[in-house]
Formats: C-alpha cells, sequence, structure tokens
C-alpha cells in the first residue's frame, strides 16, 4: 500500500459553484492556456493555490486556464518537486514519441 494523495481542493470540485465558474474562467481566458497558448487538455487552475488560500477559491480572479502540461509543472513547483533532469526528460521525449509513431521504431520497412 502506497500513501493516498490528499487532494485539498476536493471540497470547491464538489461545490456546485464549481461548473459555472470553470468555464466563466475558460471564456475568459479564450479557451487557450494562458502559459503557451495550447487548446488542448485544458484545466482551470488556482493560482493561490486552495492549500493555502481557502478564501480564493471561488473567485475568478484566482483562476487561469492552463493546460495539462503547464499545469503540472506549475503544481510539481509548488509542491517542491524539482525540475526533471535533462536525461528524464530526453526519456520521456523518447516514450512519447514511439507512442506517437510506433511502426517507425519497430523496424517495419516498406516493401
Amino acid at each position: 500500500m502506497g500513501m493516498k494523495y490528499q487532494r485539498h481542493g476536493t471540497w470547491v470540485y464538489r461545490d456546485r459553484r464549481w461548473p459555472a465558474l470553470r468555464l466563466a474562467a475558460k471564456r475568459r481566458d479564450g479557451f487557450k492556456c494562458v502559459k503557451c497558448g495550447s487548446r488542448h487538455r485544458l484545466e482551470v487552475d488556482h493560482i493561490e493555490p486552495v492549500r493555502t488560500k481557502q478564501e480564493l477559491a471561488f473567485e475568478l480572479i484566482n483562476l487561469q486556464t492552463l493546460c495539462g502540461g503547464c499545469h503540472t509543472k506549475k503544481t510539481r513547483r509548488e509542491l517542491g518537486f524539482p525540475e526533471l533532469s535533462p536525461e528524464r526528460r530526453a526519456w520521456r521525449d523518447l516514450l512519447r514519441d514511439t507512442t506517437r509513431n510506433p511502426i517507425e521504431h519497430i523496424g517495419v520497412k516498406d516493401a
């Protein structure tokens, strides 16, 4: 058994106000990531985390739209995790490439 991560904002995301507030944040940000401009895997992030500023949980000014990658990076920094090493990043990118184009990586050649 491993440790289970306690999500501090669970009570926010279960509140009936959250869906409308989330949509308002995405509309305000033009349905794109405010960091990189991506329109894929959008998430609404609390600029000041719920674990430290519960009073801002339902304030639109405290929300921003981020893509999944930018949100993950921000959360990792907030929680004190180090940036990925160049070797780890290269391994991650290699795995992503092989899942996108599996035929190229198994040695199948044109007949």
